[in-house]
């Protein structure tokens, strides 16, 4: 049992197409590649059979207290939806089957976080219907870049809660399948991407850019604090998810070494994929450049 996860496990890290030709982006070959690399690399571990370590009391108040579980179930919850809303889109059988892949691991992150907070006796606010979201495509492009930008800090907040024993090892452990899954997300996302970009017709290429700037710019305008962390109605809002997490999950940081640290294990997660795959790398060379501006 013990050799089985291990394997499933380093499956899930390491993969890598069995030609060694080149790739062109955008190609049949680069759309097979990234999608291959998302169905191959699935971990097939169950939430409902997770054991749950139990905790001495310093360390569930510490679990406990964190504000991030509403944030956390319902930013799982609208994920799932919007990418399962895209797929139902998709012609290409397996571009399908990949987006399926992803919504269902979207979905499984949603009931992890579920049973924790059953385990641990955390309450959430009521959650709020998921409805799909009226443009497939902008909900799709708003969970990918989201991702990008808050699984790299994730991966430095993570490490820094694994440095500091804030956590219990057990706890930790349980949670990397969830940690290093959002890599294998924003991995795919990024090459699919690049590869749609490339098959659009010349004249709608700079309609698709322009819809990506205004993504991005939503996900700005959320994150410098402008939208509000939880609605009227007690829905939590996804805008300040690193944030409000930042400052509870670890030792209080420097910024220059949060982000060295961030830095550091965004290029250890994406170690063990295809190096011909394209990497997420807006908000790691933002980041590298804020680094030169702070002492």
């Amino acid at each position: 049992m013990v050799d089985h996860i291990l394997q499933a496990d380093h499956a899930m890290r390491n993969w890598a197409d069995p030609s060694p030709d080149p790739v062109r982006p955008g190609s049949e070959r680069h759309l097979r590649m990234f999608c291959e690399l998302l169905l191959q690399t699935h971990n097939p571990y169950k939430p409902a059979v997770i054991d749950w370590p139990k905790l001495e009391p310093d360390a569930l108040n510490r679990v406990t207290s964190l504000p991030i579980w509403d944030i956390a179930v319902q930013t799982e919850g609208r994920a799932s939806i919007r990418v399962r809303t895209f797929a139902q889109t998709v012609q290409d059988p397996l571009l399908r089957r990949a987006l399926d892949m992803d919504a269902d691991e979207e979905a499984r992150h949603k009931v992890v976080l579920s049973k924790l907070v059953e385990a641990y006796g955390i309450k959430l606010a009521p959650e709020p219907d998921y409805p799909p979201p009226d443009d497939p495509e902008w909900g799709w492009l708003v969970t990918g870049y989201s991702e990008c930008i808050d699984s790299f800090f994730a991966f430095g907040l993570f490490a820094a809660a694994k440095r500091s024993g804030y956590f219990p090892a057990e706890l930790v452990e349980t949670f990397e399948p969830v940690i290093q899954e959002e890599g294998r997300h924003i991995l795919f996302f990024v090459n699919w991407a690049a590869w749609y970009k490339r098959q659009l017709p010349w004249w709608r290429r700079p309609l698709f850019a322009l819809k990506v700037m205004r993504v991005w710019a939503f996900l700005i305008w959320e994150r410098i604090g402008i939208a509000r962390g939880i609605d009227a109605d007690g829905s939590a809002n996804d805008a300040n998810f690193t944030m409000t997490g930042s400052g509870a999950v670890a030792d209080p940081l420097e910024p220059k070494a949060l982000i060295a640290l961030c830095l550091e294990e965004n290029e250890r997660r994406m170690a063990g994929y295809d190096t011909r795959l394209l990497r997420p790398n807006t908000v790691p060379r933002l980041a590298s450049l804020a680094l030169k501006f702070l002492r």
